[in-house]
């Protein structure tokens, strides 16, 4: 339930169910404060800064932080409605970057309906002496990395931008986590779909290949903020700051190169597997055509025999039985060496 706080009669604003966690950080330690909002005053006048951390926020939420935080309305849009796809964008003196998120959903084999990535979102608000992150979705690497920075004062100590970095990081180091689980669900494929009977596990391919756009979704657009974080000037990202973001972009590349490299092998496995299904139905169907041959030449001379015409002498002879079905077991036989010479049969 949301609390709230009093002090000398002044109503302090409310801690909503949103917040996860929060934190007053000065020279990169975490001073003990009674309030967000006297931190947040306190880290307006120049004290350190604050790291507020909100999930699946209400509006009345939003509305309240982005009063408290001076936050622009277009980005508390965003916040509140989420954004498909990950981007940067400058609104006065606040960063607002929306990153998509991506875990990897353990399964101890690959079928045509398992569901192999969840994806999530986080929305972040950089400024001067805070940030606000705002968790969409369970799939969200922020659990420990307050825990590990708050044992490292001197990476704290550097301000906003390095947690920034640091949240991005993270990300992206999901993302290569996913990546190296993806490997090992195409080979087992893979090996599959060349097997014996792999014209059974076309399904599967589908299925990954289905997971992986969306893993690509998630993964590609944050290029483009990482790029401009690399290359452009923003007031809350110190010069000495900015290698750190090219760092990250760096590895970004390693999951995007992967990724791809993963959608053509899976094209090339599914194509493969088509091609074996289109093989097994040409060889079934020669196997029922030579099956048909061979019985033809039996049906043949039972439909002419089977005639009521009197005027058929042969019918009279005495071993004329015996002679009919020589012939249909020699054709017959003729008949099956000629499709086995053929590798129909």
């Amino acid at each position: 339930m949301a609390t709230a706080r009093r002090t000398n009669g002044r109503r302090w604003a409310t801690t909503p169910d949103s917040v996860q966690a929060w934190g007053w950080y000065v020279d990169g330690r975490k001073e003990e404060v009674d309030s967000l909002h006297l931190a947040t005053e306190r880290a307006k006048m120049g004290e350190g800064f604050v790291w507020l951390g909100l999930k699946d926020p209400t509006d009345e939420d939003m509305a309240s932080f982005a009063r408290q935080f001076e936050l622009h309305p277009l980005a508390i849009e965003d916040a509140v409605e989420g954004h498909s796809r990950s981007k940067l964008e400058q609104f006065d003196d606040t960063l607002f970057c929306v990153i998509s998120t991506v875990a990897y959903v353990d399964h101890e084999t690959v079928t045509e309906t398992s569901e192999i990535v969840s994806t999530g979102q986080i929305m972040i608000f950089v400024g001067e002496n805070f940030l606000l992150t705002v968790r969409r979705g369970d799939n969200t690497p922020l659990r420990s990395l307050r825990r590990e920075l708050e044992t490292a004062p001197e990476e704290l100590g550097v301000g906003p931008a390095y947690v920034f970095y640091k949240i991005l990081d993270r990300v992206v180091d999901e993302y290569m986590a996913v990546v190296s689980e993806f490997e090992i669900d195409i080979d087992e494929v893979e090996e599959d779909i060349f097997s014996r009977q792999g014209t059974k596990e076309v399904d599967r391919v589908y299925n990954l290949k289905r997971e992986l756009i969306e893993f690509k979704r998630s993964v590609v657009p944050l290029a483009a903020p990482l790029q401009a974080l690399s290359t452009r000037n923003y007031p809350v990202i110190p010069d000495e700051t900015r290698a750190y973001f090219r760092e990250v972009a760096d590895h970004h590349t390693d999951s995007r190169e992967a990724i791809a490299s993963f959608d053509e092998v899976l094209s090339t496995i599914l194509q493969a597997g088509m091609a074996r299904i289109s093989l097994e139905d040409n060889r079934d169907m020669r196997r029922l055509s030579a099956i048909l041959g061979i019985l033809a030449v039996p049906t043949t001379m039972g439909a002419v025999y089977g005639m009521n015409f009197d005027n058929m002498p042969e019918l009279h002879y005495d071993y004329a039985y015996y002679v009919v079905l020589t012939v249909m077991v020699v054709g017959m036989l003729a008949s099956y060496l000629v499709f086995r010479r053929r590798h129909w049969i």
